[in-house]
């Protein structure tokens, strides 16, 4: 049977599937307030109201962006872009230094020979292959998903949850690119885009958001193309990167109020994503 429809409480002509996550009371996206994890009423958010409320508000005291730490990591990656394409050669990123000793693979040589990748201990690919691009169409259409769905989380979860779930969830695309394809060179930022997706799926199955199945539809629409392109597109990052995501908003959800669990769970999730890449890439040396 399916259940009844829900209206914000102070907003009773509005319907909602966002919930309170101290007193469970529906409210309306007007109404709630991101916290850590989960959302706030009015009354449990802490913020202030009344004459305060209009105080801060002539004086712009408290009105940062939602989506500051989503802008910060699109004008980082976008930076980075910059910078290759300054010190490269012709219009994609991959003829410059920075590519050369930051993408992602197993086991290949520098130029002089010298062998080079995981496998022989450059272990800062995990992470710097999110931050690289290899030409301009890549890095326009991860920024256009990162700022669409980025924006969604952080302000559901908060700021610097949401940096450690997309910093955690590329690190964990990464290991899953290694896994997948070990020495096919890879960049992108599109596993931890995939593991915001996989967060915001997990959020809306334990109702802290509602979006009519969107989220799910997102996942699986972008892994069919993953798969019908796979000799383009690193099948194993997006996987890597969404199993992440979903791993720790799973556990970020199970104990919201504590700062140090969060942290545990993330350094566990990545510990996990670092010891499999090292289980492919061992044998690569």
């Amino acid at each position: 049977m399916e259940a009844p429809p829900r209206y914000c409480y102070r907003h009773p002509d509005r319907e909602t599937g966002l919930s309170c996550s101290e007193c469970g009371r529906p409210i309306c996206y007007e109404c709630m307030t991101p916290a850590p994890v989960g959302l706030r009423c009015p009354e449990h958010s802490g913020k202030p109201h009344g004459a305060e409320k209009v105080k801060r508000a002539v004086t712009g005291r408290g009105s940062a962006r939602p989506n500051a730490m989503t802008l910060t990591l699109i004008a980082v990656n976008t930076a980075v872009a910059v910078v290759e394409l300054a010190i490269g050669t012709g219009t994609t990123f991959t003829n410059n230094t920075i590519f050369v000793h930051g993408a992602l693979f197993a086991s290949l040589q520098y130029s002089n020979g010298t062998p080079a990748g995981v496998a022989h201990g450059e272990w800062w690919r995990l992470f710097t292959s999110m931050f690289l691009h290899a030409n301009i169409l890549h890095i326009a259409m991860n920024m256009y998903s990162l700022y669409y769905v980025g924006t969604i989380l952080e302000h559901v979860i908060g700021r610097w949850r949401f940096l450690l779930l997309y910093l955690v969830s590329g690190v964990a695309g990464a290991a899953g690119a290694l896994i997948w394809t070990p020495n096919q060179p890879t960049v992108g930022a599109s596993g931890a885009i995939f593991g915001v997706l996989g967060a915001l799926f997990v959020l809306e199955r334990k109702r802290h958001i509602a979006t009519g199945g969107q989220v799910l539809g997102l996942i699986v629409l972008n892994l069919v193309i993953s798969f019908a392109f796979s000799t383009y597109i690193s099948v194993g990052g997006h996987l890597g990167g969404l199993i992440g995501g979903i791993a720790l908003m799973f556990l970020m959800l199970s104990f919201p109020r504590s700062t140090a669990y969060t942290l545990m769970s993330a350094f566990a999730v990545t510990a996990v994503a670092i010891v499999l890449a090292y289980l492919k890439v061992r044998n690569y040396t």
